[in-house]
């Protein structure tokens, strides 16, 4: 826990000295492609001002954009270390040729590696007679941390509602006059794994590490309007070879999980169904696809093509209906895994319940009103809130992550390391269940 701390405290020192020097890089790691976008700061560093300034523009323009074919991750995890670095090196230079300037400085956020979210809670006496920093750093150290099992980090542990005496839902104590403060708190858990291969392949590319978020996290930033971060909605980011979902309420990000299916999986089925290369397959999905499908579908045919040098087998043509009865059974069952991990988070429980839906894979034609039956929600597709300097082609719901990681570069919720916590009084781990306290709360 302790190393884990002192790591996370110093990729946050990083990230102020990339911010001072005024360019960082921005890379989501995805199964299908890899993004890198170029920041320029402008030296001033909006979060200074204090907890939680989320979303926002000022402060970067992107100067710089990149993307490549992933290749060696799957599931959203790394499979092979030396194709992931190749790819890696491969969108960051040509990100760096377009910004015309050299990065040291990365942030990245990658989806899958099995996140878990807990929900915890701690107390203690205020000091004096005002709120500071203290106080916040002892109530942070007082939560009950479970014991979350061998070979897992912390990904973020981030103070989603203070309360001070009987006044709750504050968003920053400090300076405020009171006796009691108590804090709720939301912490990820991930495979340790997965961040220490994404950490080693970042440094084999001669770049620092300066940030690291979860890519359900990011999504949720860039992909809710503030009402719907405020009110509560779930951001679920359909990506190649991962989903993500992430709930966010009061602005902050109270629960993430990951389904292990993505846009990737409805290829492979079309590949396998229709008896065609993934690269044929993945360009059918594209121009064709869809999962809802009407009388016209049984007679527009598409042709397969093929390359397997036998003419009559690589003439054959499909009907659309044909292909949309192999995609839907996928997307169903990708949504069905959805809606039990929504479930289990309790997000019925929240007074506003919007799901928006973002990610390269969510653009199957007609996915929004299957989502809205399975899901049972007002259901909307979400692309990325626009940031200064964005190239038209990066603005699509596939670029959720990356725009959301931008701005959470710009603008970091508080976390737990961002507290001088006595590395004596950080918590130690107790066995008692965390508490789904979001329910009692909102």
């Amino acid at each position: 826990m302790i190393e884990l701390y002192e790591s996370q405290r110093a990729m946050r020192n990083m990230r102020k000295a990339a911010m001072q020097r005024g360019v960082v890089a921005i890379l989501d790691v995805g199964s299908s492609k890899i993004a890198c976008l170029v920041l320029r700061f402008d030296g001033t560093d909006p979060s200074e001002d204090g907890i939680g300034s989320l979303a926002g523009q000022s402060g970067f323009r992107v100067i710089g954009a990149a993307t490549t074919r992933s290749r060696g991750v799957r599931f959203g995890e790394i499979a092979t270390m030396a194709e992931t670095e190749r790819a890696i090196r491969t969108a960051v230079q040509a990100a760096q040729k377009m910004a015309g300037i050299r990065v040291d400085h990365v942030i990245a956020c990658f989806s899958g590696s099995d996140p878990r979210s807990y929900g915890l809670a701690g107390e203690v006496e205020v000091r004096g007679v005002t709120v500071d920093e203290q106080d916040v750093a002892r109530v942070l150290s007082a939560c009950d941390v479970p014991d979350f099992g061998h070979g897992r980090e912390v990904l973020h542990a981030q103070p989603v509602n203070f309360a001070l005496d009987h006044r709750s839902g504050l968003i920053d104590p400090r300076g405020q006059i009171g006796n009691g403060l108590s804090v709720d708190m939301h912490m990820l858990t991930v495979d340790a794994q997965a961040i220490q291969n994404l950490a080693h392949c970042v440094k084999r590319c001669d770049l620092e590490l300066a940030g690291i978020a979860s890519s359900a996290y990011a999504s949720g930033i860039s992909a809710l309007v503030e009402d719907e971060q405020e009110l509560g909605a779930a951001c679920i980011d359909m990506g190649g070879g991962a989903t993500g979902v992430s709930i966010f309420i009061k602005k902050h990000m109270i629960y993430a999980d990951a389904v292990r299916m993505g846009g990737d999986h409805v290829t492979s089925d079309i590949s396998m169904g229709l008896q065609v290369p993934m690269a044929n397959a993945e360009r059918i999905k594209t121009f064709y696809g869809g999962v809802v499908a009407t009388g016209m579908d049984d007679r527009e045919m598409i042709e397969t093509g093929g390359e397997t040098g036998d003419w009559e087998h690589d003439r054959r043509t499909v009907s659309r209906a044909e292909l949309i009865g192999i995609m839907r059974p996928r997307v169903e069952e990708i949504l069905e895994e959805v809606r039990a991990r929504l479930d289990a988070a309790g997000f019925d429980h929240l007074p506003s319940r919007q799901i928006v839906l973002t990610g390269g894979a969510s653009q199957i034609p007609g996915l929004d009103g299957l989502a809205a039956k399975i899901l049972g929600q007002q259901v909307r597709l979400g692309r990325p809130l626009r940031v200064h300097g964005l190239p038209q082609a990066a603005t699509g719901p596939g670029f959720a992550s990356a725009v959301g990681l931008c701005l959470f570069a710009a603008h970091p919720q508080d976390e737990w390391w961002d507290f001088e916590i006595p590395v004596d009084r950080l918590p130690a781990r107790s066995f008692r269940r965390a508490v789904k306290w979001f329910r009692d709360n909102w």
